[in-house]
């Protein structure tokens, strides 16, 4: 078997979910990274394995990092790793139980990390730093990637502006900096040593260069580790492997795969090119016709799991299925649009997106909303971001703190506010809890660092740019769908002021029910009130765009029914894939369901 059959890509997840949405810290920079990974190799406690309270060392101490920033590094690249959801949950436990900051303290510094995936990790995070050269002719030179580009990578690039969702980015970033990368695994003592023809890179340190790379044999293989690829096969003699000494000479692995690196086979380009194509299950004309969603669910392995929606307008959407269960998640350039994702997904990407509601059940890692306008996000998930976003508003259950990345106006941070009938089983299947809940506890995220609320500070992450939702602005939401499960009421409850409020707007339709009861009316006079009710109530739906969600919510079949037949005629969605009712009756697919 020839080498060349063996291909070698990126992992799309360190990209996707690691990489952080704004300018890296110049104490990240490759000066800094090389003096941690000298560090690290010759103190005690911090190799192979780093605690919480070395990195909090390391990061205040040597680097000057303020601690919240220290952690929210430890914290992200946690997330990334594989715990189960029992582990999740336990540690979720453990967190709700702390009282002060010592015993919280106490906890974190239970956490540790694998010390050079670590390492890589922290380097990754170059991946949005800013550069004058892109910035003025729009890519990076000299740079393979100044070919024109084929119809597919055009298509591929508008639908996926951001980096951390672009897989030529991330093939184009590991091109370009595998020999740093590289480097910063080699052992400190040999760095001293003139030229790289003598360098050893040792297979404990490639095989933690899995956290970024890995490949198959053959197309239509089985996805291994890189360290796996490298030690057996056509590669083993490429890469210089020696079984005695279990290392690889630097120069030759570094040739090696450079030779084998090539565009992930599961990332959004494929995706985009040759995955599946999802119909709509009924089609409005002339809303739908950009419409598209694509998944390669049916082919790719657990963490590269994609599913794209893009430009899904005037219409609403919803869905409960398999085919979402672990998928990362990109609603790309909708608008005027209510999407409803009620399964357990693994990340979730809302961009360029305007006048749109989205309810999502539990995100295992992070929700990121990029470049969005009068957005409203409705989730329980392990990361909320927001980045380059006006009036928006985010209904979050969370355990961390929510980033608010540079660009951002009139966000607007409230409760996790609704329920669907399996969203405890959800949460619980991808670890979620409903404590700790720190949705109101926002981190401010700038070019230059962390920002403090309290100072008047020149960062572009402008402290003023969010609020908290006043409770006399609060309003549950109900998912207009029907689905199987035990769940009746929001997880946790609501916070005690909303609540409040909740139940004073209740006592206001009792109150006015009285009313209407005290006063009488003969039967002519109800009719009079009706109408007038009714028509006061469809100006406010008019006014307020509510009238567009309800009209979508009806397929079109029942609409033409409930224009002849009136307001009865029209029944309460059930979305697609749930089972049948108890009655035997078939459940009805909602309007725009995929």
């Amino acid at each position: 078997m020839e080498a060349d059959s063996v291909s070698i890509w990126p992992r799309m997840e360190p990209f996707l979910l690691g990489a952080l949405q704004v300018a890296p810290s110049s104490k990240l920079s490759l000066h800094y990274l090389r003096k941690m990974a000298i560090y690290v190799r010759t103190r005690d406690g911090c190799f192979p394995i780093l605690g919480w309270p070395m990195w909090r060392h390391i990061a205040c101490g040597k680097l000057q990092l303020p601690e919240d920033h220290a952690w929210l590094y430890f914290e992200t690249f946690d997330l990334l790793n594989g715990h189960t959801p029992e582990e999740r949950l336990e540690w979720a436990e453990c967190l709700s139980q702390c009282s002060s900051k010592g015993e919280l303290d106490q906890q974190r510094n239970k956490l540790s990390v694998d010390t050079l995936q670590f390492l890589l990790f922290l380097y990754i995070q170059q991946l949005n730093r800013a550069s004058l050269r892109t910035s003025l002719i729009g890519e990076e030179w000299p740079s393979h990637r100044t070919r024109c580009p084929s119809p597919s990578d055009r298509e591929a690039k508008t639908s996926s502006q951001n980096k951390n969702w672009d897989d030529q980015a991330h093939l184009s970033f590991v091109q370009s900096h595998l020999a740093e990368i590289l480097e910063l695994l080699v052992e400190p003592g040999q760095l001293s040593q003139s030229g790289q023809g003598s360098l050893l890179i040792s297979l404990e340190a490639v095989r933690s260069l899995g956290l970024l790379l890995e490949g198959s044999v053959c197309h239509g293989r089985a996805v291994q580790p890189v360290h796996r690829l490298l030690t057996k096969g056509p590669l083993q003699t490429q890469a210089g492997y020696s079984p005695l000494s279990h290392s690889f000479p630097l120069h030759q692995l570094l040739s090696c795969l450079h030779q084998s690196l090539t565009l992930n086979p599961f990332g959004i380009t494929a995706c985009l090119c040759s995955g599946k194509k999802l119909a709509w299950a009924q089609q409005v004309e002339g809303s739908m016709k950009r419409a598209k969603i694509a998944r390669n669910t049916h082919t790719a392995p657990p963490g590269s799991k994609i599913v794209l929606m893009s430009q899904v307008f005037k219409q609403t959407l919803a869905k409960t299925s398999d085919k979402l269960t672990g998928a990362n998640i990109k609603i790309h350039r909708c608008s005027d649009a209510f999407i409803y994702l009620l399964s357990p997904l693994r990340s979730v990407s809302v961009d360029k997106c305007r006048d749109c509601t989205v309810v999502l059940g539990p995100v295992e890692t992070s929700v990121h909303i990029h470049s969005c306008q009068n957005l409203r996000v409705v989730c329980v998930a392990g990361r909320i971001a927001v980045g380059v976003s006006s009036r928006c508003t985010i209904h979050a259950l969370t355990p961390t703190r929510p980033l608010l990345l540079p660009g951002n106006a009139d966000i607007t941070l409230g409760p996790f506010h609704t329920v669907y009938p399996s969203l405890e089983d959800h949460m619980a299947s991808v670890g979620l809890a409903v404590v700790p809940n720190a949705w109101d506890r926002p981190l401010l995220l700038g070019n230059e660092g962390l920002v403090n609320p309290s100072l008047n500070t020149s960062s572009n992450a402008d402290p003023a740019c969010y609020r908290l939702l006043p409770p006399a602005e609060f309003h549950a939401l109900v998912v207009p769908f029907q689905t199987e499960g035990d769940t009746c009421e929001v997880p946790g409850g609501l916070p005690p002021p909303y609540q409040a409020a909740l139940d004073e707007k209740q006592r206001r339709i009792q109150n006015w029910q009285e009313t209407v009861m005290e006063a009488r009316l003969n039967k002519e006079q109800k009719r009079q009130f009706q109408e007038l009710v009714e028509v006061k109530f469809h100006e406010w739906l008019l006014e307020t765009g509510h009238r567009q969600e309800l009209d979508s919510l009806i397929p079109p079949a029942m609409a033409s029914l409930r224009d002849s037949s009136g307001p009865a005629a029209a029944e309460t969605p059930r979305v697609p894939d749930a089972k049948p009712t108890g009655n035997g009756r078939a459940v009805r697919q909602s309007p725009m369901a995929c």
